[in-house]
């Protein structure tokens, strides 16, 4: 039977991609705040299993575009199908940092999946910021030739001590180098900002630090992901044995609007796609677009306090996607009462509708 192997997760602005698994896990699975991967081996797959992967992707297509009759797995097929309705234009690579593998591999199998899929004009990989790191400009350069045009990097903080707390493995001036370099090859990048990673003691560092990164990368996307101490993770545990104080959400508004505010000289996109994040709307283009963005930030924090709160609720239970849709509501004002009610405080009921939601 023909099949092709998929790992378990890829970026929201991935979702049309096809899916070519080159790695499985992540070789790093120390983030303390990251429930994927956990209790997963890491392995590196060979080049013959990848190409396999490719062919088995091709013989699918093939017989679907034809009506052909193929002995393939259902949900395979089923996924192929999905990528050629979305005209097989962008390849993601899994699974957590596909420049693991050495260059020359990964040129060879960029090659091969574009010879097999022509239509293919972005392909996009998470990294690690210390992987890239470790690669020469040249190698990045021979990479972005051979089509890889879009890196995803979690930089998640600029903070050393928000870093090193976070079991990250990475310092500031890697992020930096990093990411220059990455620019500096061609390559689109997208870095991810988390609010709340650095909990209450680290707040102001994190969000200035962070923004400190940003500004000295100009990135390509600036991705917003809020933090969530999910069940099962370390850093859960380290909220509950109380090494880590989270924030609340009108804390991590705060956060976001206090690195935004600082990202000047630069011109990259703010994007902030993720259900985690509380306000979806501050998204736009620097720096033209920055008062625009900060606009459904002061919106909500001049809001009356309970208005604040039932517009979290009203979020967070799915009555609401923007603060401009905003409008007083009994029924969730009742919803507030009762989380408070149950859970001691309204901060602590929103935690665990958040845990719910990862």
């Amino acid at each position: 039977m023909i099949s092709f192997e998929t790992g378990p997760i890829r970026p929201p602005s991935e979702a049309a991609s096809i899916l070519l698994r080159v790695t499985r896990n992540c070789h790093w699975n120390k983030c303390v705040f990251c429930p994927v991967y956990k209790h997963e081996e890491f392995s590196i797959r060979t080049v013959d299993e990848i190409k396999r992967d490719i062919d088995a992707m091709a013989a699918i297509a093939d017989a679907l575009r034809c009506g052909a009759n193929i002995n393939a797995d259902t949900g395979c097929a089923r996924q192929m199908a999905f990528w050629m309705r979305h005209g097989l234009q962008s390849l993601f690579l899994q699974d957590a940092d596909a420049l693991v593998l050495r260059t020359k591999q990964l040129v060879g199998i960029l090659n091969y999946v574009r010879a097999a899929f022509p239509t293919i004009a972005r392909i996009t990989s998470y990294a690690r910021a210390k992987t890239v790191s470790r690669k020469s400009p040249d190698e990045l350069k021979a990479l972005r030739a051979a089509g890889l045009n879009r890196l995803h990097i979690g930089m998640e903080s600029g903070s050393d001590a928000v870093l090193s707390l976070v079991q990250k493995g990475v310092t500031q001036e890697e992020q930096i180098r990093s990411g220059r370099h990455v620019m500096d090859a061609g390559m689109e990048l997208s870095e991810y900002f988390m609010p709340g990673l650095g909990g209450r003691e680290l707040s102001e560092e994190h969000a200035v630090e962070s923004a400190k990164v940003l500004v000295a990368i100009n990135p390509t996307f600036i991705r917003i992901r809020s933090t969530v101490p999910v069940p099962g993770t370390l850093l859960h545990q380290m909220m509950t044995e109380g090494q880590w104080v989270p924030i609340t959400e009108e804390e991590k508004v705060r956060e976001i609007k206090a690195c935004l505010e600082r990202l000047d000289g630069i011109a990259s996109t703010v994007q902030s796609d993720h259900m985690m994040n509380l306000l979806e709307d501050v998204a736009g283009k620097l720096p033209e677009e920055k008062q625009r963005m900060l606009e459904p930030i002061e919106c909500f924090l001049n809001l009356e306090a309970s208005d604040r709160e039932n517009f979290i609720v009203g979020r967070r239970t799915g009555r609401y996607r923007c603060v401009s849709e905003y409008v007083p509501s009994d029924e969730v004002d009742a919803i507030r009462r009762d989380l408070i009610r149950r859970f001691g405080s309204l901060d602590r009921g929103i935690l665990e509708i958040l845990a719910n939601f990862v």
